[in-house]
């Protein structure tokens, strides 16, 4: 039942992000473009990606349980690191300049769109070189604060 759930919710966030036009660059592009031709419309909905996300963690934050009984994870960090700031600034850049975030470009490379495919192909090349350099970056960590 948790896999069906799984895809039904992805079905869902996809066809989302396909009626938003959230997979169309130059759309998210003119969003961004606050000096120029600045499109609004994508603002309404961030703003009711925000609204949802807040419904959904204040139920959340209520419950011991999912809705199908598997243990709830929620993040308890808050703290503000180098680590987030640095990771925030490069997705707005890589947003920026390509029109593409992570999930409106997989649903792009699924509906055929060529760029869509290169940027996804990019993105999981940049997540391999993160995993390559943090995990060179740990033990070197662990031998300067053994020193």
């Amino acid at each position: 039942m948790n896999r069906i759930s799984e895809f039904l919710v992805g079905l869902l966030f996809g066809w989302g992000l396909l009626i938003s036009a959230m997979t169309d660059p130059s759309k998210v592009l003119g969003f961004l473009d606050l000096a120029g031709a600045w499109d609004p419309s994508l603002a309404f909905v961030m703003g009711g990606a925000v609204l949802v996300g807040l419904v959904g963690f204040t139920v959340a934050k209520k419950r011991t349980s999912s809705f199908l009984g598997s243990a709830m994870h929620l993040p308890t960090s808050r703290h503000i690191d180098r680590r987030l700031v640095l990771g925030s600034l490069t997705f707005g850049a890589g947003w920026g300049l390509a029109g593409f975030c992570p999930g409106p470009g997989i649903v792009a490379m699924s509906a055929g769109e060529p760029k869509a495919a290169l940027f996804v192909v990019a993105m999981i090349a940049g997540m391999l070189v993160f995993e390559v350099l943090d995990r060179w970056a740990k033990p070197s960590a662990a031998r300067d604060s053994r020193a």
